[in-house]
């Protein structure tokens, strides 16, 4: 194996998912986001541990993934958040998932694959757009789509469900907008109702609703990267902490590489692409075989965005720029450190990690998600418990 990998602690993993579980209403069911390959941990490992923690309902993004879950043996309920073409619609219904429909000529994509292979009571849940703009039938208009897909004759509603666009925001003028939102979905319900038809399963909460207004649980919650060990947004650490309250999320992945060699450079000598860093006295230089296209990208070392690499416990700045399958760190003239050294780019503390992947992405100024989704495929994933580390 190459030695570039990601470490998945299961037990983190495990020990965020017990703790999002007694946030959730009792009576509320549990949906866990696995999509992107469970934002870059990996999907089928991750979900089963959603499973054995009491997952009622995964979520994922595109139809494969959803397949990929149901040929891993997973039960549960899968929703499919985004949209699909009307080809892989046979195999949303073959594979018993669950996507979200909003107008009558997409459901109408959807029946005609329930008939073909005889699923009468298919379960679809209905997509309301309460103000993110993406996908979704107004509030208003919920009712009527809600009899478009009980005059199928072959599909039934199984859920409601809709998404906010700055729950994970603490100011003021961005909650107004959440609860507005909640109110004009809590409408779309009621609307349903009027029709006679039963909504079914009533689900809203994101991550950080899931952790701040239980009043919003409705039927389900879907818990995102709070699962991975991430707070979203606004919504963090020092939030819950003003609050009195103590939520230490663990992270559950940990990027790790080795030293491959150590080169002595003498002072003014450069490395890398553009010459953008030069030795000012003698030194060593450690290369590490990870680069831009393992998720690392170009724009970690800027000269005022310096990114750190742990090794035996000290932190060590990568120099020069990130190339596409390496990256070089200076380690300085006294240091101790070895060829296959373990490196840790970030990960959870306990790891030997100084950083986490939020610490990186507010240095980048992006989000958690995006630094753990953008792992790469071809970064192994290795799957640890605390008995395996």
């Amino acid at each position: 194996m190459r030695p570039t990998f990601a470490r998945i602690h299961l037990e983190n993993l495990k020990y965020n998912l017990e703790y999002i579980r007694s946030k959730i209403n009792k009576n509320s069911k549990m949906c866990v986001a696995v999509k992107a390959d469970a934002y870059g941990h990996g999907a089928v490992e991750c979900a089963k541990t959603a499973v054995e923690c009491g997952a009622d309902f995964l979520a994922v993004a595109t139809v494969d993934e959803g397949i990929e879950l149901r040929l891993a043996g997973i039960k549960v309920g899968i929703l499919v958040l985004s949209l699909c073409q009307k080809e892989e619609m046979e195999e949303v219904v073959k594979n018993e998932l669950t996507p979200l429909v909003f107008d009558e000529e997409y459901i109408g994509f959807v029946a005609e694959a329930a008939k073909k292979y005889k699923k009468n009571g298919f379960s679809v849940h209905l997509a309301v757009d309460t103000g993110m703009g993406r996908i979704g039938c107004l509030a208003k208009d919920a009712g009527m789509v809600a009899k478009k897909i009980a005059e199928t004759g072959v599909l039934k509603m199984g859920g409601i469900c809709t998404h906010f666009s700055v729950a994970d925001s603490t100011q003021a003028e961005n909650f107004e907008y959440t609860e507005k939102q909640f109110k004009l979905f809590l409408e779309a319900v009621e609307n349903v109702k009027k029709e006679g038809i039963d909504p079914g399963i009533r689900h809203c909460s994101n991550s950080a609703l899931t952790l701040t207004h239980p009043e919003m649980h409705l039927d389900m919650c879907r818990p995102g990267i709070i699962a991975y060990g991430y707070y979203p947004g606004q919504v963090d650490k020092k939030y819950f902490e003003k609050l009195g309250e103590k939520t230490f999320l663990k992270p559950v992945m940990e990027l790790v590489t080795k030293v491959v060699a150590i080169r002595e450079f003498e002072k003014d000598r450069s490395v890398s692409y553009g010459r953008r860093w030069t030795s000012s006295k003698k030194t060593k230089i450690g290369v590490l075989p990870i680069g831009y296209a393992d998720g690392l990208f170009r724009r970690f070392n800027e000269d005022d965005k310096r990114l750190y690499v742990a090794v035996d416990g000290k932190n060590y700045p990568v120099c020069g720029r990130i190339c596409m399958d390496q990256c070089m760190i200076e380690l300085g003239e006294d240091s101790n450190v070895e060829r296959y050294c373990e490196a840790v780019i970030f990960g959870p503390e306990e790891s030997g990690a100084l950083q986490s992947a939020q610490e990186i992405a507010d240095m980048t100024g992006t989000i958690s998600y995006e630094i753990t989704c953008g792992v790469s495929k071809r970064v192994p994933r290795i799957f640890v418990t605390s008995a395996t580390r």
